[in-house]
């Protein structure tokens, strides 16, 4: 329901109403509007929130600039329309805000949160992920989700009291557990760990301050995390569908787009192919925020959520698909696999990436004297794992283009990702 503006507005504007979302007030269930404190104290700054700050960190990190040139899906040969990670990122960080907005949560670490959810990223997409991952089992393995924590509180080197960021402890506890907690209740692994173990990085960061691995994450991580989720089912299809993978037809019989695709018809009877593209796009992500949102709604209005810590304890997602989207949720990720993600040209690129990350990183663990001065720093007596892992930061921290022209550097050879 709609809420007038105040009398002072009403002068300016007799009768204006604003929407319940412009105004609504910040729910118990949201984080204090101030850190639990930094690794690194600082003084509290007279202009922003804690929050405002790490957003603004993330923004002018060089992690951050660099996923302009990180593949999405598409590599950046395929055409300038395509989603790059920055891209990606920005959607993500659209659809963060609207979420935590709609449930009365701190709107700047929802976006502080979407804006560096990627920053870990390698080039060429998980192909770069996987490849790195297969080459540093011996090592400890690559994740993402650590590689984005080394960035922001070891990689970035930009300030003069600290090495990384200096992100408050909501935001580190939100990057890390984007996927939920990395521990059970007993402090064993969750599932997704359970074979290798919790990442060396987080093990060793949770050394010096404790991110409480065993508990999920707060509301605003949790919308950070479901936008990703949200922005990934729509803009993949509009890749897929603008690339010519599979067209608007293909679609009919899947849960959701059939039913969306078959209102947009009866709306607009001879609707052209690039409207009826967008058209699809905006009600899926508005179907699917909706829901997030009713969801989220119920769950606050039980009344069983007073505090952040209370959203943390709860023992499962709060900001979640109900039963009925979370089917349909699956079922355009049915689609998407095997006719995006696995489609036969999509493959052949990815196998031809596979190959540059994985000579580039034989090629630079055998001599480390070939990268740049600032990396073959300490690295003269360094042991394997170090060697490894240094070499592992810096070709996870290439875009796209330089990781071709590094391959072209070392091997006076570079393919052509088509």
């Amino acid at each position: 329901m709609a809420k007038t503006g105040g009398e002072a507005m009403d002068e300016t504007v007799p009768g204006l109403e604003i929407p319940d979302c412009v105004i609504r007030p910040r729910g118990p269930w949201a984080v204090a509007p101030y850190s639990r404190g930094r690794l690194h104290p600082e003084p509290a700054s007279p202009t922003r929130t804690d929050f405002q700050r790490d957003r603004d960190r993330v923004i002018h990190s060089t992690a951050f600039r660099r996923l302009k040139h990180k593949t999405q899906v598409f590599v950046a040969h395929e055409g300038d329309h395509y989603r790059t990670r920055l891209t990606h990122t920005i959607e993500v960080a659209q659809i963060a805000r609207s979420l935590a907005r709609s449930l009365a949560l701190d709107e700047d670490l929802a976006e502080a949160l979407a804006l560096a959810h990627d920053l870990g990223h390698t080039p060429f997409g998980h192909t770069g992920e996987d490849v790195l991952d297969d080459v540093m089992r011996p090592y400890g393995g690559f994740d993402q989700n650590a590689q984005s924590l080394r960035i922001v509180t070891r990689l970035e080197r930009r300030y003069a009291e600290f090495d990384g960021l200096n992100l408050a402890w909501e935001t580190l506890e939100g990057l890390v557990k984007h996927n939920g907690p990395m521990l059970t209740a007993a402090g064993e692994p969750v599932e997704r760990y359970r074979l290798h173990g919790i990442p060396a990085a987080i093990l060793e960061y949770q050394q010096r301050q404790d991110l409480e691995l065993r508990s999920f994450a707060g509301a605003e991580a949790q919308a950070a995390a479901i936008a990703d989720d949200i922005a990934y089912n729509a803009h993949d299809i509009d890749d897929g569908l603008r690339a010519g993978l599979f067209e608007l037809a293909d679609l009919g019989e899947v849960p959701l787009l059939g039913e969306l695709l078959a209102d947009i018809a009866r709306r607009y009877p001879g609707l052209d192919r690039s409207r009826t593209t967008h058209e699809l796009m905006r009600r899926i992500i508005t179907r699917l925020v909706e829901d997030v949102i009713a969801q989220g709604r119920a769950a606050f209005a039980s009344g069983a959520y007073r505090s952040s810590d209370d959203v943390r304890n709860a023992g499962k997602t709060l900001i979640r698909f109900s039963e009925a989207i979370g089917s349909a949720d699956r079922g355009i990720k049915g689609f998407l696999y095997p006719n995006m993600y696995r489609h036969e040209r999509v493959m052949r690129v990815r196998a031809q990436a596979a190959d540059v990350v994985r000579r580039l990183f034989r090629r630079l663990f055998e001599d480390i004297g070939l990268m740049p001065a600032e990396w073959r720093e300490g690295m003269a007596d360094a042991g394997e794992d170090r060697r490894a892992r240094r070499v592992a930061d810096y070709i996870a921290g290439m875009t796209d283009t330089f990781a071709i022209e590094e391959h072209r550097r070392l091997f006076d050879t570079a393919p052509d990702l088509r």
